[in-house]
């Protein structure tokens, strides 16, 4: 298994290409089972989550074409993918590929709206927090669609066809979202879409399914409203840039000091975070090739946050930002309130020296002067990145364990860092 080793104390400096959202690129893949036409995405990233869907959606009879390198590409630049569902040959997904990516649930949608029934293996478990998926069988019976659970799957049938129908989530969900979208585009009538997530993957896939032929209005909104049509064409998009990378690495430079462009990273996508940065004493600026970070010499200050559907601050960067905070002068108070269990990192940051105290939902984390570089273990995704931002700012060695986690949402992290001057490895075995 691979191992990541960093040698903290290097500051940042130069420039950092941004990848397109993993959380935007595994919906728009999905969307593919919509329409027996090519949809073609641009700026695709390189991710072990991206691979595991394409073999998910080739079971159900997906062709998948990638695009030759072109001139300018390299390994941190993404991939341009085709897909094509002439047929959907398998209207069940099994438990060892759902198993893989929780995200696959979501195929049930289209091939529900498409093929009349669907047989889809629950995902089961998560390690930050249960992420159930009644809202999104919810979304699904509100279409008409008839829901059974047996023996670990959840079959959905709609034979006559989904029908247009009022959808009001009770708590903003971002997958409830995508998977109403992605039933109400082929339902008869209208579908209005209430507490509908707000985020940019949200109205990135809408603006997809726009250019396939669908009629939405209010993406990017709480409130959504569908007007189906009988069929869906094939369409060419781009994958918006990383908000959760783009936040990663502004973390990375605030945390070692320095200098950096995040090449094609935009600043409306996560306003708030950028915000909070600035509060503890970062120097942000947008320019028009992207944003531009910057921390030489002045102290981090401690800031306190709560996580928040956006426009809030991430629940996918608060791993990240505290550890940042570990570095910071006075205590700074951070709150999760999207998922339980996500502050596994907690124990990992401790061995390096941060001195962190829980208490319910929030982590009181007092600043220290300096960590020390230790064997340390990712538990998930942003947990494992967390741990690299603070490796890189220790003193000394800092060896990440199960870096698999992060190879499922940061392409090419180790290129990207090793450009601005840090000091980071990977080890196989």
């Amino acid at each position: 298994m691979d191992k990541i080793r960093i040698t903290g104390g290097q500051r940042l400096d130069g420039a950092i290409p941004i990848s397109g959202a993993k959380n935007a690129a595994l919906p728009l893949m999905i969307a593919s089972l919509l329409t027996d036409e090519t949809l073609t995405l641009a700026n695709v990233p390189r991710l072990s989550d991206v691979s595991a869907l394409s073999r998910i959606l080739s079971n159900h009879g997906v062709d998948r074409s990638i695009a030759g390198k072109r001139i300018g590409q390299s390994a941190e630049t993404g991939q341009t993918i085709a897909l094509t569902a002439r047929q959907i040959v398998d209207t069940c997904a099994p438990y060892e590929l759902v198993s893989t990516m929780r995200a696959s649930f979501w195929v049930i949608a289209p091939i529900l709206a498409r093929m009349g029934e669907a047989r889809v293996s629950l995902p089961g478990g998560c390690a930050i927090g249960t992420r159930p998926v009644d809202l999104l069988l919810m979304a699904l019976e509100r279409l008409g669609a008839e829901i059974e659970i047996e023996n670990g799957y959840a079959i959905a049938r709609a034979p006559r066809g989904l029908k247009g129908a009022e959808i009001v989530f009770p708590k903003v969900t971002v997958g409830g979202t995508h998977t109403a979208l992605m039933a109400a585009v082929l339902a008869q009538g209208t579908t209005v879409i209430e507490n509908a997530a707000r985020e940019p993957e949200v109205t990135d896939l809408a603006a997809c399914l726009t250019k396939m032929g669908a009629k939405i209005e209010g993406a990017g909104t709480s409130r959504i409203v569908v007007t189906g049509v009988a069929r869906l064409g094939g369409a060419h998009h781009a994958v918006l840039p990383d908000r959760i990378e783009t936040g990663t690495y502004a973390m990375a430079v605030a945390m070692t000091g320095g200098d950096v462009l995040l090449e094609g990273a935009r600043a409306d996508l996560l306003q708030s975070a950028l915000d909070v940065l600035v509060k503890a004493g970062v120097e942000v600026s947008s320019t028009n090739e992207g944003i531009r970070v910057r921390r030489n010499g002045q102290p981090l200050e401690a800031v306190d946050v709560e996580t928040d559907p956006f426009p809030g601050f991430p629940t996918d960067l608060q791993a990240q930002f505290m550890a940042l905070m570990t570095k910071a002068r006075g205590t700074s108070r951070i709150r999760e309130t999207i998922f339980e269990n996500r502050f596994m990192h907690v124990q990992e940051l401790a061995r390096l020296g941060a001195k962190i105290r829980l208490e319910g939902d929030c982590a009181h984390v007092e600043g220290v002067a300096k960590l020390t570089g230790a064997p340390v273990m990712a538990t998930d995704l942003r947990a494992s990145v967390s741990l690299v931002i603070a490796g890189l700012a220790a003193e000394g060695e800092t060896t990440i364990n199960r870096v698999y986690h992060l190879d499922r949402g940061f392409e090419a992290l180790e290129a990207k860092l090793t450009r601005c001057g840090a000091q980071v490895e990977r080890l196989s075995g």
